[in-house]
């Protein structure tokens, strides 16, 4: 009983995550990791690892979920392919000195990243001059290259697909937010494959890992989870373009805020 509420509670998180990756292109990592890593502790699992765990097994969850996403914001021509283009090398080189990273820190270190991380742009997305833009277009040059980078590299250390960064940097070059959203939801892929494989290596042979396991992705959490978030995420792309800017953005950093604390708190105990 004890497994199949584990799983029933990851197919549930499964479709919250779908639904809140097509509205706000975060490929959903962002629900998943503090809720499997909250299931994870339920059950016994050693808390060494149920960072990395959950951190894992949500980005092998975005591989799928982003390319639903990515697919339903197409249709609706909400992607820059542009910006996909400029970025993906850089946001690859990201991904992979994440993992590097990730490989040699705690899970509290890993939780304490979530949590400033969420919390700062959960700040960035409620301000009252959500409108206002930094750059006309996207920049190049130092700038160009540190940020999708950053991206990468924070992304991976945080088990999302990038949304969380990426919409509001897109927002500051003078995107909509639905192109920003849309063109996010694609990028997840990029951040996704390498990080996923990054921590099946990383976590190869670790005998504190439950079984079903591939290095630190949990096969059971991903088989679970990845039905659910690819038949919602068209839902949530319905929705963001259904809702206004401003609406999309409160919506956006109030989930964020919440999310906050509770890593918050993990990093903490």
């Amino acid at each position: 009983m004890e497994l199949l509420g584990l799983i029933l509670a990851m197919i549930l998180t499964g479709a919250v995550a779908g639904v809140l990756a097509g509205l706000l292109g975060v490929g959903g990592g962002i629900v998943i990791v503090p809720a499997l890593e909250a299931a994870l502790a339920i059950v016994g699992v050693d808390a060494s690892v149920r960072m990395h765990i959950a951190v894992a097994t949500s980005l092998a969850t975005i591989i799928p979920t982003s390319i639903s996403s990515a697919a339903a914001h197409n249709r609706k021509n909400a992607i820059d392919t542009g910006v996909v283009r400029y970025w993906s090398p850089f946001i690859f080189v990201g991904a992979v000195a994440g993992i590097v990273i990730a490989a040699n820190v705690t899970g509290q270190v890993l939780a304490a990243v979530f949590a400033v991380v969420a919390l700062s742009v959960a700040i960035n997305m409620m301000r009252p001059n959500q409108g206002k833009t930094i750059w006309s277009d996207v920049p190049h040059g130092i700038a160009g290259c540190m940020i999708p980078t950053g991206i990468g590299s924070i992304s991976t250390l945080m088990g999302i697909g990038g949304g969380s960064m990426s919409v509001p940097a897109m927002t500051l070059m003078s995107r909509p937010i639905h192109v920003a959203v849309g063109t996010s939801a694609l990028l997840g892929l990029v951040i996704a494959v390498p990080a996923t494989v990054g921590y099946v290596i990383a976590g190869w042979g670790n005998q504190l890992l439950p079984e079903w396991s591939l290095g630190y992705v949990s096969l059971i959490g991903f088989v679970a989870i990845t039905p659910a978030t690819v038949l919602f995420a068209p839902l949530g792309a319905k929705l963001a373009h259904a809702l206004s800017h401003r609406w999309l953005s409160l919506l956006f950093g109030g989930f964020l805020f919440i999310v906050a604390i509770r890593m918050g708190i993990r990093a903490m105990a």
